[in-house]
């Protein structure tokens, strides 16, 4: 087994020392290294006959071949600004690139931009990596990123990701490589937000397109979609939804190009066929691979678990707008019944750490000084009989369709019967899992984040602003000023010591609220063929597939 080192908490504030400094890092060209929580025609690939060679293992050599990825769900949706899941992001990220990226330890490196610095104290300048194209061909330039950035802004899109870049008032073209971004206030994490996946720069071309076709009658992103054109080594080449997704290289890549000839992502929703798959040669990654199932490709020939610390979490949330979940003292008491400890120990068999609030020490913000919920059903008890629940009620805590979260539920289920609490369960396909907990329909749902741009703010502005509230990330619907005010003071505070004391404030508040019971930040494991080299994943889970080689 080979794992990838344990991020510690030091590595943004370093990666964001750099960027004050007011320049990035140079790429590291040998960077290589990690389910839920993203052309032409080549009909062979499209039909999975070449991707999947009837279980024998792809062609070698180093360069060329068909690398086959067996996934536990399909991406939901191919149009960056749009999408909120790990399944899409998948396809996204390698289809599409961002301005700045985060190499394997979370350090800030550029792509699309070669350069930035704050050039005011709420002006950010990018210099752009000039000589880029999409893969239909048009220009890449600073008139395209704002194109890009005002889309992701516009209300009528209701982008999900909108909350890492509406601190920007204005996008300033000063040349065609040189772009500006003036914000409410100084916001240093900028240059991080831009890394996210969802801040990806779409073809010109097709955005005009698909502004054209809302204005007859389309819905905003269908058209993105269905024609996802970015710059990156990858390009789409066929999407059978529920099936198989399928990227071919990108020969006129503007870097280094790609040594595999395709990917496909193989929606394998069964954990045990996904590890039958990788011992077959049918598959070279599988992912997610289960703990319970590690040991079995431990003690296969020719295949190994790849396994890292994750920014990441994983949590209970409770819909807010819902009785008896309107009443903190329900939601407190819930948290307080669910043991986390067996959550990490029994069903990640101790891959990975208890949650004492929404981030671990990947991300700025971070801090163990906060009053973490303990389990205790007394304390629980007493809190349902305050709120007039004495004898308990009857809820549903909805999950998708992750062996893990079903054994999460069965869990939390076993402990909610302690303090009078009957929960059924309700597991649904991860689309409409989404779907349905964007609208509001469940009462307890699990589900995670990804915490990928390393500072606090993005993922407590997604989950739980209540501009955000719904399909956009805050599925459990918290609205609350005096704590959107909070958010705000630590977002614009320029001091990192009282910024961190803000964030300890915010978390600890969060624990005495409960919109959701923070459960566990669990590690990336996936598994690997022995013949896949470059392989790695970031600490959010996505693929990083330029690097990779089929050996033989």
């Amino acid at each position: 087994m080979f794992k990838s080192k344990t991020l510690k908490a030091g590595i943004f504030s370093a990666a964001l020392t750099v960027v004050l400094a007011g320049c990035a890092q140079e790429p590291d060209e040998g960077a290589v290294g990690n389910a839920n929580n993203d052309g032409g025609t080549n009909d062979n690939a499209a039909n999975g006959e070449d991707a999947n060679n009837d279980g024998d293992e792809a062609a070698g050599g180093g360069e060329g071949g068909d690398l086959v990825i067996a996934t536990l769900s399909d991406a939901n949706m191919l149009d960056p600004h749009s999408a909120s899941d790990i399944p899409s992001g998948q396809a996204n990220s390698n289809i599409f690139e961002t301005l700045t990226k985060y190499d394997t330890d979370m350090e800030l490196e550029p792509l699309l931009a070669e350069e930035w610095e704050a050039v005011e104290e709420d002006v950010w300048e990018f210099k752009l990596v000039e000589g880029v194209t999409f893969h239909d061909g048009s220009e890449f330039n600073a008139d395209v990123v704002k194109m890009n950035i005002e889309r992701i802004l516009d209300p009528e899109l209701a982008s999900p990701r909108a909350i890492l870049v509406d601190i920007i008032d204005e996008v300033i073209v000063v040349d065609d490589h040189t772009v500006q971004f003036r914000t409410e206030d100084p916001f240093a994490p900028l240059p991080a937000h831009l890394a996210h996946y969802s801040i990806s720069m779409i073809s010109p071309e097709v955005i005009e397109e698909d502004y054209a076709r809302v204005e007859d009658g389309d819905q905003y992103g269908q058209y993105v979609n269905e024609n996802p054109i970015g710059t990156g080594a990858f390009k789409f080449e066929s999407w059978d939804t529920g099936d198989q997704l399928v990227m071919l290289k990108n020969e006129d890549y503007w870097g280094e190009p790609a040594h595999l000839d395709s990917v496909t992502l193989k929606v394998v929703p069964e954990d045990l066929t996904r590890v039958g798959e990788l011992e077959t040669g049918a598959a070279h990654v599988i992912d997610p691979l289960t703990p319970s199932d590690m040991s079995q490709v431990e003690n296969s020939e020719g295949i190994e678990v790849y396994q890292r610390s994750a920014a990441s979490i994983t949590y209970m949330g409770f819909n807010m707008e819902k009785e008896p979940f309107d009443d903190e003292r329900v939601r407190r008491a819930v948290a307080l019944a669910l043991d986390r400890e067996s959550m990490v120990e029994g069903i990640l068999e101790g891959t990975g750490v208890r949650a004492v609030g929404p981030i671990n020490d990947t991300q700025f913000g971070f801090s163990e000084n906060v009053d973490a919920v303990e389990q205790d059903y007394d304390e629980a008890r007493e809190l349902l009989a305050e709120a007039g629940y004495e004898d308990g009620f009857d809820t549903v805590i909805w999950t998708n369709d992750s062996r893990e979260r079903q054994d999460i539920a069965e869990l939390a289920q076993a402990d909610l019967a302690q303090i009078g609490i009957n929960a059924e369960i309700n597991v649904v396909e991860w689309g409409a899992y989404l779907d349905a907990t964007g609208a509001g329909d469940h009462d307890i749902f699990i589900l995670g984040l990804s915490l990928g741009t390393g500072d606090a703010d993005y993922p407590l502005h997604m989950l739980f602003h209540s501009e955000n509230a719904g399909p956009q990330g805050n599925r459990s619907f918290m609205q609350d000023e005096e704590f959107d005010q909070m958010l705000h003071e630590a977002r614009i505070e320029q001091d990192e010591d009282t910024r961190l004391a803000l964030y300890e404030d915010i978390v600890n508040y969060l624990n005495e609220q409960s919109p959701m019971a923070f459960l566990y930040h669990p590690d990336h494991i996936m598994g690997v063929a022995d013949n896949v080299e470059g392989f790695w994943a970031d600490p959010s889970g996505l693929y990083q597939l330029k690097d990779i080689q089929l050996n033989n």
